[in-house]
């Protein structure tokens, strides 16, 4: 994945402009009965808006919202079932006054997100569903295309790579291409290598330790490993469950970060944002 321009000072969302000179935090609201992370902890409007709240307070330079569980195994939600879940609570969030990015595939879901002020369309599926790519052209939103084989319900059945990191580099170029194609602006798209999403733990160390090459192709890159399960297998406790994962998912964000990754979405806010500070402080 080669530049073919500078990255730009800013990845612009809507009326957020945000800053690329240093890491951003971008903190994880599931708003689903079924999340690996919370187990629907945060399912009901006001236990969501509270988690936002809450995140806010712990430094999240971004909030990002999800309305279906995109965990391995888990089925498609409903657009209507998906927008009921985010209807209520979206535009709360927003007014706490962080750019709020909308987690999801669908068309309907990424105009309502325009609609109520949203600042960032967070696509597992690359803008690739039937109308994904044109309803994300018509705002001016930022917009983060993620790589994935087929379908969470199936991606982790049998994936194979002859080269990830080429595949995965090769699949962000076209899908960037095709944005642009679409008239969205090349300072509002950022690319994710997908962590979890078709890989097997070797694939997924593969491209964490690829972040440099990904970093160099000019575009913003967001890693998100936060509690995932190669972070249990990267910290020697392959069984631990999500919530004690913390300290490694904290490691694998820092090491992120110092390999230039712009932004890493996580799900325990402040411990990662002191972390960032800390090191940030030692570096100088």
């Amino acid at each position: 994945m080669t530049s073919s321009h500078p990255l730009p000072a800013h990845w612009r969302c809507g009326s957020f402009l945000l800053p690329l000179d240093r890491p951003l935090v971008m903190g994880i609201v599931n708003i689903t009965p079924d999340s690996f992370s919370d187990g629907g902890r945060h399912f009901a409007p006001n236990a969501a808006l509270e988690c936002a709240q809450r995140l806010v307070e712990e430094g999240a330079d971004i909030l990002d919202i999800g309305a279906e569980s995109t965990r391995p195994g888990s089925d498609s939600v409903p657009e209507a079932e998906e927008l009921a879940r985010l209807e209520p609570v979206l535009a709360d969030i927003v007014a706490l006054g962080k750019p709020v990015s909308v987690d999801t595939m669908k068309p309907a879901v990424m105009t309502l997100a325009a609609a109520a002020g949203a600042a960032i369309i967070n696509d597992v599926a690359a803008l690739r569903w039937p109308g994904a790519l044109e309803a994300a052209a018509t705002t001016d939103l930022g917009i983060c295309v993620m790589h994935m084989i087929g379908m969470p319900k199936t991606m982790q059945d049998d994936p194979h790579y002859d080269d990830v990191v080429a595949e995965v580099e090769a699949f962000l170029a076209e899908r960037v291409a095709a944005c642009e194609q679409a008239g969205i602006a090349a300072d509002r798209i950022a690319i994710d290598p997908g962590f979890g999403f078709g890989k097997r733990f070797e694939h997924n160390l593969a491209l964490l330790r690829a972040t440099p090459r990904f970093v160099a192709s000019g575009w913003p890159v967001l890693i998100g490993v936060s509690r995932k399960g190669m972070v249990a297998r990267l910290a020697g406790r392959p069984e631990a469950p999500a919530h004690q994962r913390v300290g490694g998912s904290v490691a694998v964000a820092l090491n992120a970060a110092a390999h230039g990754a712009q932004i890493v979405r996580v799900h325990d806010v402040r411990e990662t944002v002191d972390a960032l500070r800390a090191w940030q402080q030692i570096e100088g």
